[in-house]
């Protein structure tokens, strides 16, 4: 019998995480069934307990139930307890495990996928929310020589910059903070800028500026689309050295909880490549049904040229 596996979230519909675990499980001969449950913040705990109580192996957790996920489990890895939040549960031993796959998700397909250096780098993060709690630790154990975090509300970046600094001792990098919106070049200018913020959903971008681009600089997104979000285009006029989506930082993150679950780690780059195309299909499909839409729109009405439908309509 299959084992069975589901990520939780609200709302759920949009994810990619069954085509993805399942194009991981055929890949590597393993059998299991993986579903997405929605479920909402007030039935999120019995749903989970539910779930698990009905055989369940191993979950995904993604917006809004990170935090929640973490008080749910018997235990946690020091990745999860660290970064507040939890995107992956597991049957252990002693109840159910939780960890965060998120960080490590990010690093691997910077420095693997896109041979972005980290280490001794100056990295800028925008958003001081629960994505920016789950990407530091990875981040800062790759020893960068500055990170920067730059939030709206100031008393939020400046609670992570108290949580981190002893990580941030641990490896020789200078933790700071960065005014939102300012126009001051306080700090040289940065090799990696990160949007964690939901920003591009409302298609609005932070606030960057050409001071803050290094030459070299890369501009990545948390976020992922089929076109460029706005974070990474207004990157990109700005004379970016590349920009890249967070559709490889999804993938990674997933392979990382599959392996926690199977003991086996799939091979990544196929399903990246298939996603890539799918978001490509959907983009096309979509542009091609806008154009028809403005073709017949920009098409005279048929009471403007046909006269027996003027006759008619006189009647």
């Amino acid at each position: 019998m299959a084992d069975r596996y589901a990520v939780f979230g609200y709302p759920i519909h949009h994810s990619k995480s069954p085509f993805i675990h399942s194009e991981f499980a055929r890949a590597t001969g393993q059998a299991l069934t993986y579903e997405a449950i929605e479920a909402p913040p007030a039935t999120f705990g019995e749903t989970v307990a539910a779930f698990f109580a009905a055989g369940g192996r191993g979950a995904n957790v993604t917006l809004p139930h990170k935090e929640a996920a973490l008080r749910l489990a018997d235990e946690a890895t020091d990745r999860a307890k660290l970064a507040g939040a939890a995107n992956t549960l597991a049957v252990a031993a002693h109840g159910l495990l939780a960890d965060n796959t998120d960080g490590v998700g990010l690093v691997r397909d910077l420095r693997r996928r896109w041979q972005v250096p980290l280490a001794g780098q100056r990295i800028l993060i925008f958003g001081a929310g629960g994505a920016t709690r789950g990407i530091l630790g990875p981040l800062l154990a790759e020893g960068p020589e500055l990170l920067v975090i730059s939030n709206r509300t100031a008393a939020r970046a400046e609670a992570l910059l108290a949580h981190f600094q002893p990580h941030a001792h641990a490896v020789h990098t200078t933790l700071a903070t960065l005014p939102w919106g300012t126009t001051a070049r306080l700090y040289p200018p940065f090799h990696l800028v990160l949007n964690a913020t939901s920003m591009s959903l409302g298609d609005e971008a932070p606030p960057l500026t050409t001071a803050i681009l290094a030459p070299e600089a890369v501009a990545y997104d948390l976020m992922y689309a089929a076109t460029p979000t706005p974070f990474l285009a207004l990157a990109s006029r700005l004379g970016a050295a590349q920009i890249i989506d967070g559709l490889g930082m999804l993938v990674e993150q997933a392979a990382e909880s599959f392996a926690l679950w199977r003991g086996v780690f799939p091979a990544t780059e196929p399903v990246f490549q298939k996603l890539r195309a799918q978001l490509a299909a959907s983009s096309a499909k979509t542009s091609a049904a806008a154009a028809t839409v403005a073709a017949t729109s920009a098409l005279p009405c048929a009471a403007e040229t046909n006269p027996a439908s003027k006759a008619d309509g006189a009647k």
